[in-house]
């Protein structure tokens, strides 16, 4: 590891939130501390670590996403309003100052895999699939179509990202350790089988739904 894979880096603990490589976070900058925090980033390279703070253990994750800040409104009450987006991810190797904010010395975290191109685009396009299933089942359940937006990304990496970032319901259980995986082919496979699974169930209720609809509405209790 060189000494370019390490840095310091202002760390911003959040209550179950987890931010993903190219994913916007908007944040209000309230509290004192914080405040200060944004005032130093401000003045340097803009950047900061955003980290899963897990409100039961009282815990921070051992690993973030670095924050971009990409604009910032500051109101009279010194209170500001920003917009960040995600960048590389680290990993916390230990905290080296607790105040005015905490601040971490963090070594950066990239993906590595063994697999073929083919292989991961084939992953991709499979957890691609499942995706757009998942989202046409859930628009004919709730009586509402839907569609994937047309900037949905297309290479293996990016693509788990995105599902890591924006599905809820099963995969949100599973966003801290989806961004700790350093292989993509890994993190599409686990996207992959939490997909099919919510496919499954989504299917079933779908026939249920049909089912009932076909015998038709059952006759109302004349009390």
């Amino acid at each position: 590891m060189t000494d370019l894979a390490v840095r310091e880096l202002p760390l911003f603990p959040l209550p179950d939130v987890v931010l993903f490589p190219q994913e916007v976070l908007p944040l209000h900058i309230f509290e004192p501390r914080y405040r200060m925090l944004l005032q130093t980033v401000l003045q340097t390279d803009r950047r900061f670590g955003v980290i899963r703070w897990d409100p039961q253990e009282k815990k921070m994750a051992s690993v973030g996403c670095c924050a971009e800040i990409l604009q910032c409104q500051t109101q009279e009450d010194d209170r500001s309003n920003i917009v960040t987006m995600g960048q590389q991810r680290f990993r916390v190797l230990e905290v080296v100052r607790e105040a005015p904010f905490r601040v971490g010395m963090v070594s950066w975290i990239e993906d590595a895999t063994d697999e073929s191109p083919e292989t991961l685009n084939a992953l991709a396009g499979n957890v691609t699939q499942a995706l757009r299933d998942v989202v046409d089942l859930t628009g004919k359940l709730v009586g509402r179509p839907s569609s994937l937006p047309n900037d949905l990304p297309d290479l293996p990496r990016e693509l788990s990202f995105w599902i890591g970032s924006h599905l809820g319901g099963p995969v949100a259980d599973h966003q801290q350790s989806l961004l700790e995986l350093t292989d993509t082919g890994e993190r599409l496979r686990q996207e992959f089988a939490l997909l099919d699974q919510t496919r499954r169930q989504l299917a079933a209720r779908t026939v249920l739904k049909d089912t009932f609809k076909d015998l038709g509405e059952p006759p109302r209790d004349p009390s």
